[in-house]
């Protein structure tokens, strides 16, 4: 019997623990997480190690020294662009394979090829010799991010309780903090590497938890909801289950995975499937979610934080520190997130993260607005209160945005379009997130402090779309997922009016209705 407390789940679907093979296989899972958020600060600090620069983007080097140019323009390079973001080109392409490979073989597979991909890559990049071979280094990187960015949500959220579905998938953004909160601190200790290798470790370093997840997954076991989706076994998936849940009575949570399985045909045409009518608010918000999370401005943050902090004036080594600082800071409001995403709910942390990310931008623009010229930096005061407003942005995405914006993907979707609406989300923020580390520091050099304005005017939206349009989730077992829709104010409209005629239908094949 597996180790565990008991947690009593809504509705009686399951009467199951925490148990410690849940915890070991989602802790070994949320690698994954570790290996794209390692993969986004790393990128971010090696760009600003004047070593680095000297020896991969000489032109940005020589700008760097030419008192001439504007603080704002200095890092404005697109081959420095094109290496930040071509990673986000090849996750995007290997979303689309993943998702099928997620589908077909279950989320093991994904998961290890993921891992494989990430190891060759990093290989690439730690032993460059000139920026083509970073490049191509970036690149496999995508595609072990792809495939992993496509498995992992996926997998927390099935193996996870309902009622404690926030908090396991949370762990996903948590990972990614860690990650990026690990290469920080790399970063801080490697440029201080007399010799100007410390980028070489600090590219080299991410084999660490590619090889973790590489090895792994292969001891993982595979979800209850892909082997009845996969196998239709289900003896299997029942054994599976009293081993993840540590009780035997497990047979309700079983009938709806069952039942979620056979009453639908998931077996073909999924990207056609999800086009019905009887699935638009989960394209919505496979669409919606991803380009908001991006569009926040959270990875100009994570990219760029160390080359905007030098932008504002601080030195190599006090900007790496201060990277940290916004790495300690996303991660511990992230883990504050799991304790009460299943408590507040989904749309307060929304609502709250979206005001307190707007203040603190708008703040920053008004700073960087009046008292940033071309050249020149702020002075130690208002540049503590820029870092401070930066702190207080990254909490509110930390325990928003960050983790929702994976969590609400993952848990919308009905089993059989469950895989390809993950890649839809996966896709949809490579490509947000690649034009958005694509055109940054271009858009920074033409709109000056207008960016953080822009970016603040974005966060008024999406608080208003989660506010009138996205039902709250917390607590609804993902097998029972399609009636918050129903009972949306908007989206009932849509799907309620699909759903009474399929009834109709289903009458009339019984013989007790006609068809309309």
């Amino acid at each position: 019997m597996a180790v565990g407390f008991s947690i009593a789940s809504e509705n009686g679907q399951s009467n199951g623990k925490i148990t410690l093979y849940v915890v070991l296989s989602c802790i070994m899972a949320a690698m994954g997480g570790v290996i794209f958020g390692y993969d986004i600060g790393i990128a971010g600090g090696v760009t600003s190690m004047e070593p680095f620069l000297k020896k991969f983007f000489h032109s940005v080097y020589l700008k760097k020294e030419d008192v001439k140019v504007s603080n704002y323009c200095v890092f404005d390079s697109q081959l420095l662009t094109t290496f930040t973001s071509s990673l986000y080109i090849a996750g995007l392409v290997t979303s689309f394979f993943a998702s099928y490979i997620t589908k077909a073989f279950g989320r093991k597979p994904s998961m290890v090829a993921g891992g494989a991909a990430f190891l060759a890559g990093t290989a690439l990049g730690g032993a460059a010799f000139n920026v083509y071979m970073l490049i191509v280094g970036r690149l496999l990187l995508g595609v072990g991010v792809g495939f992993a960015n496509q498995a992992v949500p996926l997998y927390l959220s099935e193996m996870a309780l309902p009622r404690l579905r926030g908090a396991t998938s949370n762990g996903f953004q948590l990972s990614i903090g860690i990650g990026a909160l690990s290469a920080n601190l790399i970063n801080y200790g490697t440029e201080k590497i007399e010799g100007g290798w410390g980028w070489r470790v600090s590219l080299a370093m991410a084999a660490v938890p590619a090889s973790v997840l590489t090895l792994g997954a292969l001891f993982l076991p595979e979800t209850p909801n892909s082997l009845i989706q996969r196998s239709h076994d289900h003896q299997k998936a029942k054994l599976l289950l009293q081993r993840i849940r540590g009780t035997e009575d497990v047979q309700a949570e079983l009938d709806d995975l069952i039942k979620a399985s056979s009453s639908k045909n998931n077996n073909k045409q999924s990207f056609k499937t999800i086009l019905k009518r009887r699935y638009r608010p989960q394209l919505v918000m496979a669409v919606a979610i991803p380009f908001f999370q991006q569009v926040t401005g959270i990875n100009v943050i994570a990219f760029y934080a160390p080359l905007l902090f030098r932008t504002i004036g601080l030195g190599e080594s006090a900007s790496l520190l201060s990277a940290v600082m916004t790495g300690v800071v996303g991660t511990g409001s992230t883990f504050i997130s799991m304790f009460i995403v299943d408590k507040l709910g989904r749309r307060t942390l929304f609502m709250i993260g979206g005001i307190q990310m707007f203040a603190s931008q708008c703040i920053v623009g008004g700073i960087m607005a009046f008292q940033l010229r071309d050249h020149g930096g702020l002075t130690k005061a208002y540049a503590c209160v820029v870092l401070v407003m930066i702190l207080v942005y990254v909490a509110g995405f930390g325990w928003s945005w960050g983790p929702l914006g994976w969590l609400v993907p993952s848990e919308i979707f009905p089993l059989e379009i469950r895989s390809v609406g993950q890649s839809i989300t996966v896709a949809v923020s490579f490509i947000f997130t690649f034009i958005v580390a694509q055109t940054f520091l271009s858009m920074l050099c033409h709109f000056r402090s207008g960016i953080f304005f822009f970016f603040g005017g974005c966060m008024v939206v999406m608080t208003i779309f989660v506010y009138y349009l996205l039902p709250e989730t917390k607590s609804v077992p993902l097998e029972q997922m399609e009636k918050v829709w129903h009972e949306h104010w908007f989206w009932k409209r849509i799907v309620g009016e699909i759903s009474d005629r399929e009834s109709t239908n289903v009458r009339n094949d019984y013989g007790t209705s006609r068809k309309f």
